[in-house]
């Protein structure tokens, strides 16, 4: 049987104009800004008396794997399912990057049947968001040497700068560097180096921001530096806010595009799980609240991850209150939890897969006990799947009280995903007492414990002598109480990639602590998360290629 790739079913794909598509929400033309007949960004000023009306459903999953989940695929998936079933839904995506776009992990737009269009644009330039983020940070960096340069007015310490500069690229190679060689006018000598992208506080900032004159205000709170006094350096303080702010002014409008069955689609913004706070913008959130019944999110990476930040960063930061969560998981990723070899996971394994399944348990369980939440676990089906495995599945989740719902979306789209659509409408129903896992106003170790024992099950939190030395920094100059952001591998629970399945008796280590003051929280690195990745031996870059006509293949 010919299998169509991702690429080739989104090319086939018969698309609305995006006028008809901001119809079904209810908006007109003079609120768009279309970037060709397919993608357009919102005006949201023509929103913001609305109320919000909308169920929030919450798309998390469990421990990633090189088997593969589908968490944005049953987004897609599940979205276009509450469309069929009669309710009036819009999806939110974060955009993807073009680090794992070209590296290993591939892009954010779905696949199969249940995807985002126009795939190749969203994909890969889309809108020019991801470039004026990485413009706004890096002219940001640039005025901060040459303040350096010019005098040093802010008496600003060389050794204390942590501002890096941005580029959208895996690229090892510019993670540690020295610049500013060749002379006295060539700038002052200093070590220096880059984040991809997605990492940039400008990144955090924007997705959390609730409109230009908020993304302003944060992006002056930006500290880049510390005085050789030690005393915090902003980014107001070089009189950078206005000019970022400027080069923001139009990426900073939700974009708007469709699904494969044209149900509407904000993506928006698109910082990683694993070193930033992971879900999409907060005016994309608050426009979909506002012109749909049902929105559906997802949060990067495993629950530990992207679901801990959605819950306890954005949803403390712009007054959300999810209705329902939904668990993906395959059978191959959990029997992968259970020690099964990748080449091996489509043979039938009980014993591995009830293994691999405290994985998945104890996503639920945090998802219902410690913030209070109703769930679905879906699994994301593999015709490899056995009815024993299923069952087995199955079996587990409602000793816990949580049914399971099989999802076929990307084979058959929505009409694949009836039955989680169905059980999520109940779960909205529900009543529920959301919570965060830490209390506003925390103190860091405090909010680092509650995420490290409550959420990976951790004994505790150890600090490296450098981490404590920046705690007691941070205290000092008012930074002591922020939410937490941790940085840590989206493998497993703890610190250690290596250590799958649901690991006991371990704690985590912090070895670094920054302040990101527009953001609004504090970043924890932990074991050996980088900001910058590598690409891989062989990069997804090598397959994907272009022909006379403009058509791309090899993109998925």
């Amino acid at each position: 049987m010919n299998v169509k790739s991702d690429i080739e079913i989104a090319q086939s794909a018969s698309m609305l104009p995006i006028q008809e598509v901001a119809a079904k929400l209810g908006l007109t033309e003079d609120m768009l800004e279309t970037y060709g007949r397919y993608k357009a960004k919102v005006d949201v000023r023509a929103l913001q008396d609305l109320p919000r009306r909308a169920k929030l459903v919450l798309v998390t999953a469990i421990s990633p794997t090189p088997a593969g989940e589908g968490k944005t695929t049953t987004s897609v998936g599940l979205a276009d399912a509450l469309n069929r079933i009669g309710k009036r839904t819009v999806v939110c995506l974060r955009e993807p990057s073009l680090g794992p776009v070209f590296g290993v992990k591939g892009g954010a737009a779905g696949g199969g049947y249940a995807q985002v269009v126009p795939m190749e644009d969203i994909n890969l330039h889309f809108t020019g968001d991801f470039h004026a983020i990485g413009a706004a940070n890096n002219l940001l960096a640039a005025m901060l040497d040459n303040h350096i340069q010019q005098g040093n007015a802010l008496g600003i310490d060389p050794k204390q700068i942590v501002w890096k500069r941005a580029v959208d690229m895996n690229d090892r190679q510019l993670r540690h560097i020295v610049d500013g060689l060749g002379g006295k006018a060539q700038g002052v000598p200093r070590e220096d180096g880059f984040d991809i992208t997605v990492a940039s506080e400008v990144m955090a900032a924007f997705c959390l921001a609730s409109g230009l004159m908020d993304l302003k205000e944060r992006l002056g709170r930006m500290v880049v530096a510390y005085t050789y006094g030690g005393k915090p350096v902003t980014a107001a303080d070089l009189k950078a806010h206005g000019a970022m702010a400027a080069l923001l002014k139009d990426a900073i409008k939700p974009n708007l595009v469709q699904t494969l069955e044209h149900t509407p689609a904000f993506v928006h913004g698109g910082p990683f799980a694993n070193i930033a706070h992971g879900c999409n913008s907060v005016q994309a959130t608050e426009c979909a609240l506002k012109l749909g019944e049902y929105v559906v999110t997802e949060a990067g990476f495993g629950a530990d991850l992207g679901a801990e930040k959605f819950l306890d960063i954005k949803c403390r930061m712009a007054d959300l209150d999810p209705d329902a969560v939904v668990i993906v998981a395959t059978v191959r990723a959990l029997k992968y939890n259970g020690g099964v070899p990748k080449a091996e996971l489509t043979t039938e394994n009980l014993e591995a897969l009830e293994a691999g399944l405290p994985n998945l348990l104890r996503h639920v369980s945090n998802i219902r006990n410690v913030y209070g939440l109703p769930c679905v676990v879906a699994i994301n089906a593999f015709p490899t799947d056995t009815p024993a495995e299923l069952a087995l599945v199955e079996k587990k989740c409602q000793e816990l009280g949580v049914n399971v719902a099989l999802s076929e979306v990307w084979a058959k789209g929505g009409e694949g995903g009836e039955a989680l659509a169905q059980e999520v409408v109940r779960l909205c129903e529900q009543p529920h007492e959301f919570r965060f896992s830490y209390e506003d106003g925390a103190p860091i170790d405090e909010a680092l414990e509650a995420i490290a024992t409550k959420i990976y099950h951790a004994d505790g939190v150890d600090y490296t002598p450098a981490a404590q030395r920046q705690m007691k920094q941070l205290k000092e100059n008012g930074f002591g109480n922020l939410p937490v952001c941790v940085a840590k591998t989206q493998y497993s629970f703890t610190d250690d990639q290596h250590k799958l399945g649901a690991p006991e008796n371990f704690r985590i280590t912090v070895r670094n602590l920054k302040v990101s003051a527009g953001a609004g929280f504090v970043v924890a690195l932990t074991g050996d998360i980088m900001t910058m990745p590598g690409l891989p031996k062989v990069p997804s870059a090598e397959k994907i290629d272009v022909d006379e006509n403009g058509v791309i293949t090899g993109l998925f």
